[in-house]
């Protein structure tokens, strides 16, 4: 499969070059409605249908199609358009190129693999290919944050697998951790602080609790790790009581994140830390604590026998000459959305490094062999029909 270089170093650089940094992460910042139009417009030129999603306002996914002649399975390639902000960067928007590097703020993460997406179904056009199932391009809005995008294009597209091409330097991601936000609140009862015998400190009592949750943390860690992503674990995240120096604290907050392997659940997690509240309340009458989980995202896994999984593994192996290497990833992905979804997923990406830091930089190379796998991959999925060149 010939990939067209030009077109991709070209696409990613001007992919680079929009600015499309999360608003929820960087309150002002433009959001993904200007990448939006430009994937569009490049979609529809190289022979693919396009359409815009927005599930809120300026939010916008785009989702390309190159219908198939019918009877194959049907796959989407994901990557998100949004990018953290560009804070410390000398040059997040300059498209850069310099010994086969390109850089800019979300040149790994993950523009150079949207755009061998869309190199990869150029190529399958530019061949002549028809494929038996359709194939999806979709840019999606908001993986930095809250994944609106996939959220959203998981309730109006029917589609049966996905590669997710956050960055893997070409190796295949079987499985990643997942992640819940717990609140604890910690009630004490405020008083001048020269009055010890009608205050009660709520500061004091987290404390006490942050000892018990760091003895969770070294539990959690020392537990039998999962085989790709290693074992679970916690912090504290942000802390915050009290009112005033001369005052004793009404109230004690803790936010913390729990990291979670494949098998562990959201009940489970909370419940080992409603325990530790359970615990201290029963030593301590004066103890009181309420557990509020407010956010959480599942982890992922994928067996190395499942359809999706073998058509990457041949696709690697015959553009690059040898088996790609199996892992487990620790940030969480949109992977586990599609997975959740019931369709089969895996991970695989462009080479590069730098996310969410000063210097980003993608290797161009990778991203060419990058969409020749993605369209190695899409038919030997999708199946190519007889009648195909």
């Amino acid at each position: 499969m010939k990939i067209d270089a030009a077109y991709t170093r070209a696409t990613l650089a001007l992919l680079v070059q929009i600015n499309s940094i999360n608003p929820t992460l960087a309150p002002g910042a433009p959001g993904e409605r200007e990448i939006a139009r430009f994937i569009a417009g490049s979609l529809e030129s190289v022979g693919l249908a396009a359409q815009t999603l927005e599930p809120e306002p300026g939010r916008t996914s785009v989702l390309g199609r190159l219908s198939g002649t019918g009877g194959g399975r049907s796959l989407m390639l994901n990557a998100h358009c949004d990018t953290v902000d560009v804070s410390g960067m000398a040059e997040p928007f300059s498209g850069a190129i310099r010994d086969g590097k390109l850089y800019g703020r979300g040149a790994y993460d993950m523009k150079g693999s949207l755009a061998a997406c869309m190199a990869a179904a150029k190529a399958l056009v530019d061949s002549g290919t028809r494929l038996r199932g359709d194939l999806l391009i979709a840019a999606v809005a908001d993986e930095e944050y809250g994944s609106l995008g996939t959220s959203d294009l998981i309730r109006h597209v029917k589609v049966d697998g996905a590669i997710v091409t956050e960055p893997t330097a070409l190796e295949v991601c079987l499985a990643h951790k997942g992640y819940l936000w717990i609140e604890v609140e910690i009630s004490g009862r405020a008083a001048h602080g020269s009055k010890f015998e009608q205050g009660i400190d709520a500061n004091m009592k987290m404390g006490a609790f942050l000892a018990r949750l760091g003895e969770l943390e070294r539990d959690l860690r020392a537990r039998l790790p999962h085989p790709l992503v290693g074992p679970p674990s916690l912090h504290a995240a942000m802390l915050s009581g009290g009112s005033g120096l001369s005052t004793y604290a009404a109230s004690s907050k803790v936010q913390i994140e729990r990291r979670t392997i494949p098998g562990e659940t959201e009940a489970q997690a909370v419940a080992e830390i409603q325990a530790i509240a359970g615990a201290l309340t029963m030593e301590d009458p004066a103890f009181r604590a309420e557990v509020r989980p407010f956010f959480v995202r599942n982890p992922f896994e994928v067996s190395p026998e499942a359809r999706i999984v073998q058509a990457v593994d041949r696709a690697v192996t015959k553009v690059r000459g040898r088996a790609p290497a199996h892992f487990g990833d620790t940030p969480w992905m949109d992977a586990a959305l599609l997975q959740e979804a019931g369709i089969e997923t895996v991970v695989c990406g462009a080479a590069g490094a730098g996310a969410h830091a000063d210097v980003e930089w993608v290797e161009l190379d990778s991203v060419i062999q990058l969409a020749e796998i993605l369209a190695e991959a899409a038919i030997d999925y999708c199946q190519r029909t007889m009648l195909s060149s």
